[in-house]
């Protein structure tokens, strides 16, 4: 699987599109990319994110592809009233799939959104062809994570009290750039995070989510099992799954994976394919991953896979030349 992104390595990728068209549905906030009419691909944030978290992956995306990125209530420009249960954002993203008509759309959604879009495919199985989950925040049946348990309220969880007030974009980019797991992201990305996730307020800026919000939506992770819409769902479902987690890892920690080790096993149509490489925020740190994953579910071959054809099949030839020297008289 490592081979379907070896053309986009993180000094890749030339952006090939500009800024997106912005639109609003159902209270929802959505950037778009690219065809107007062409096959879509519907991008999922995580919490605390936006939809311009995704502008790395969608200016690299296809311009035969219809691209949509959509705020989640209480984040970015979306409407910032609850309720903010886990049901009630595949409720959303069911409801602004059909908002925008979307037919037959890769559903690509990273932590919360991944839990999201699947959700909304069970909802709406039409509006979706197959799914992408980014290191899904889908835990084993009856698994609740440490961070919606280990702390009594919501005001008690360290997110609640994240830092709120920036004077700027760059003054907040400049505070995480050398902190983990920001380090990690790549640049662009980082200060995409910061410009689009802060709103106008008296004194400066304020973070888009804000972190009542935020830490509200960690406690109730798990509250919304989704173990029998996953095992009755039939679309084909990619599940790329980040760094083994230890266990001693802390309640706080996104150094490695959220999901579910079995959940592509639970699928109907299911795949999973391991990056040890990389933490949870996959998406920030190589979004040529995430392109290369949507360009093959969409059946769009990557820039120079026909020049290189010939050289991958001298390749085999010679491999086998080698093993069958290799192999002892009289094996077949």
């Amino acid at each position: 699987m490592a081979l379907a992104y070896l053309w986009a390595r993180p000094a890749d990728a030339e952006v090939t599109r500009g800024e997106p068209r912005a639109g609003r549905a159902l209270d929802f906030a959505y950037w778009e990319w690219g065809a107007e009419t062409g096959p879509p691909v519907l991008l999922v944030h995580a919490t605390g994110f936006h939809a311009r978290c995704w502008d790395a992956v969608a200016r690299r995306l296809s311009p035969a592809l219809r691209v949509v990125a959509v705020d989640l209530r209480g984040h970015g420009a979306s409407t910032k009233r609850g309720p903010f249960g886990w049901e009630q954002f595949g409720t959303d993203v069911a409801a602004f799939a059909a908002a925008l008509d979307l037919r037959d759309a890769i559903g690509v959604g990273h932590s919360l959104g991944g839990h999201a879009v699947t959700q909304a495919a069970s909802r709406q199985p039409r509006r979706f062809a197959k799914l992408l989950l980014v290191d899904p925040a889908i835990f084993a049946p009856g698994q609740t994570p440490a961070r919606a348990t280990a702390f009594p309220s919501v005001d008690e969880h360290p997110v609640a009290r994240r830092r709120d007030a920036w004077q700027s974009a760059e003054q907040m980019f400049e505070r995480f750039a050398e902190r983990q797991p920001f380090r990690l992201w790549r640049p662009e990305v980082l200060m995409d995070y910061c410009r689009h996730g802060l709103v106008a307020s008296k004194d400066g800026f304020k973070l888009a989510c804000r972190p009542r919000v935020e830490a509200a939506i960690y406690m109730g992770g798990g509250a919304c099992d989704i173990t029998n819409t996953i095992a009755d769902l039939p679309h084909p479902v990619t599940v790329l799954r980040a760094m083994a987690r230890e266990r001693r890892e802390g309640a706080i920690n996104f150094s490695a994976s959220l999901t579910w080790p079995g959940l592509a096993a639970a699928f109907r149509n299911g795949r999973e394919v391991r990056l040890p490489d990389l933490t949870h925020f996959i998406p920030m740190q190589r979004p040529d991953v995430v392109v290369a994953h949507v360009h093959e579910l969409a059946g769009i071959q990557a820039p120079g896979a026909e020049r290189d054809q010939p050289l991958r099949s001298l390749r085999s030839k010679l491999e086998r030349a080698r093993r069958a020297r290799r192999a002892p008289q009289g094996a077949q």
